[in-house]
Order: structure tokens, then C-alpha cells, then sequence
């Protein structure tokens, strides 16, 4: 009863076929988990009527849900306008970070060809979102008081996933995913290395990667571009401003609205003004979560 709020119907039939039934304490597990967050939502809040905000809330999350049962995600919760799923969990899915990614793709498109049409039609205010993926050992289990318990996830990997959905307005794109993310869906997936940083809370840095689209659709001025800021970074990298500038000039040239390109842009200008210190490595230090 509990799972079928949290599951697709067919999950549910999944877990009442194995012999021995979930694991009622926490258990460690490779998982793929995904945090997703309207842009602004506190601003849409204020200048909107309650009745109002709670119905296309609502619209909007049962869509996304809806999305996150397709692939057989767990969902995990809703903490306001945010969504936490996971994949990979109570059932195995070898496959976890593509459906994760397929997911967050889905949930990006359906937003621009579905939602935001409606709503423009509607009169409404559309709404815009940032997603974060990541994937790694994390603790899944019961967790919670005596009287209350969900099925849920802890651990330092999690709370990576989290960072990632907050970078997405540092970066000004929709998905990013973590390196061990990428790792699992290079071949299937178009994405572009966006920066080497290092998130709040953490002393080691993180490779982190847009989510462009998959492969295939993704052929074309999509990669393009991909392959032009890939060029741009290691140029910005080599401390060849110049060279970088040219590159991330291109980028925008495909795609006038590219956040990352603007971003490095200023960042080259900034530094040919003032140069970083040697040794240099190219690490952004992030200031907020």
C-alpha cells in the first residue's frame, strides 16, 4: 500500500514477487537520484493568489510524477515545488542513470512543448526548472520515527544531487548531472562538460556536466555547439583567453541564449585583466549551495 503512491503499478507487482520482500533496514546501494526545482517560486508565490499557486503546482507535478512513474522511478518526495526521485530501488535497474536522464529530459520537454504552451494560452505565468543528477553509493531504507517511517535515501551522494540542481542557475542551463553520472551515459546521452568546481561543504572538485539530449536527437547544431565550448574550455583551461573567447563566441552564434557561453566569456575577459595566480587549475569555487 505504502509503494503505490511512491512507484508505477508495475514496480509495486515487482516488489510483491520477490521472495523476500524490501529490506526493511537501510541497505547501501548504487542509485541514481534526481532533485528538480521550479525557478522563482517563492517570487510566483507572492504574486499570485493561493488557489492559484496550489493549481498549477499541482498541474505541474502530476505531470512530472507522471514522467518519473514512465521510467519506473521511485519518487521519493515533494519538499514544496521540489521533487526528489531516485532510480535503482526497491526494485534492481541496472540502467538507473539513463532512465534518470531520460527522465529529466522528458520532464524539460514536456514543460516547453506541453505546459508552457497551455499556460500562455491559459493566461498563466510559465514556470521554469532546474534539474540535478547524480549517482552513487547511497544509504536506502526506512527512515523516521516510530509512528512514521518513508522509504527514502541518505548520504553524502545525495546531498551532491541536491548541490547539482543549485548549480543550474549558477550555469543558467536546465540539467546537470555529476561525472559518475556521465560516466554511465556518454554513449547514449549528448552532454558537455560545463566546469571543474568545487560545491559548498566540499573540498574535493567535481566534474559537472550539462544534459543536452540524447544522442541521436541531440545530432546536428546541438552538438555543434557541444563540440565548440568543449574546444572554448580547454582553451580557457590553457589560459588562452583569446582563443576561448573565439570559441564561446561561436557557441553563442549557434544558440544567442547559451548561459555557459556568456559566463566563460566574462570570465575570460575578467582574467585576461587580471591573471590567475600559478599554479592555476581552473577550479571554480562555488559560494552557494
Amino acid at each position: 500500500q505504502m509503494f503505490q503512491s511512491m512507484v508505477a503499478p508495475s514496480v509495486v507487482e515487482e516488489i510483491l514477487k520477490l521472495p523476500s520482500g524490501i529490506e526493511l533496514g537501510g541497505e547501501e546501494k548504487n542509485l541514481t537520484v534526481m532533485f528538480s526545482d521550479v525557478r522563482g517560486f517563492t517570487t510566483f508565490s507572492e504574486k499570485h493568489k493561493p488557489h492559484d499557486v496550489v493549481e498549477i503546482l499541482n498541474e505541474y507535478l502530476t505531470q512530472m510524477t507522471y514522467l518519473v512513474f514512465q521510467t519506473e522511478g521511485t519518487l521519493d518526495k515533494y519538499i514544496g515545488d521540489a521533487i526528489m526521485a531516485f532510480w535503482g530501488a526497491p526494485t534492481v535497474q541496472q540502467d538507473h542513470a539513463y532512465r534518470a536522464c531520460s527522465t529529466a529530459l522528458g520532464m524539460v520537454d514536456l514543460l516547453h512543448t506541453v505546459l508552457h504552451p497551455k499556460w500562455e494560452l491559459e493566461g498563466k505565468e510559465k514556470l521554469e526548472i532546474g534539474v540535478g543528477l547524480n549517482t552513487g553509493p547511497m544509504v536506502v531504507g526506512f527512515v523516521g520515527s516510530e509512528s512514521m517511517k518513508s522509504y527514502t535515501l541518505i548520504g553524502d551522494a545525495v546531498n551532491l544531487g541536491s548541490r547539482l540542481e543549485g548549480t543550474t542557475k549558477e550555469y543558467h542551463v536546465e540539467i546537470i548531472i555529476s561525472e559518475t553520472t556521465y560516466s554511465e551515459v556518454k554513449n547514449d546521452m549528448l552532454c558537455r562538460e560545463l566546469d571543474l568546481i568545487k560545491v559548498k561543504g566540499k573540498n574535493e572538485p567535481i566534474r559537472i556536466y550539462e544534459l543536452v539530449d540524447h544522442r541521436l536527437k541531440g545530432a546536428g547544431a546541438k552538438e555543434m555547439k557541444v563540440r565548440a565550448f568543449e574546444e572554448g574550455l580547454a582553451l580557457y583551461r590553457a589560459q588562452k583567453w583569446d582563443g576561448a573567447l573565439k570559441c564561446f563566441k561561436n557557441c553563442l552564434e549557434l544558440d544567442p541564449k547559451d548561459g555557459p557561453s556568456e559566463i566563460f566569456s566574462k570570465r575570460c575577459n575578467q582574467l585576461k585583466q587580471d591573471p590567475p595566480p600559478a599554479p592555476w587549475d581552473g577550479v571554480f569555487v562555488m559560494k552557494t549551495k
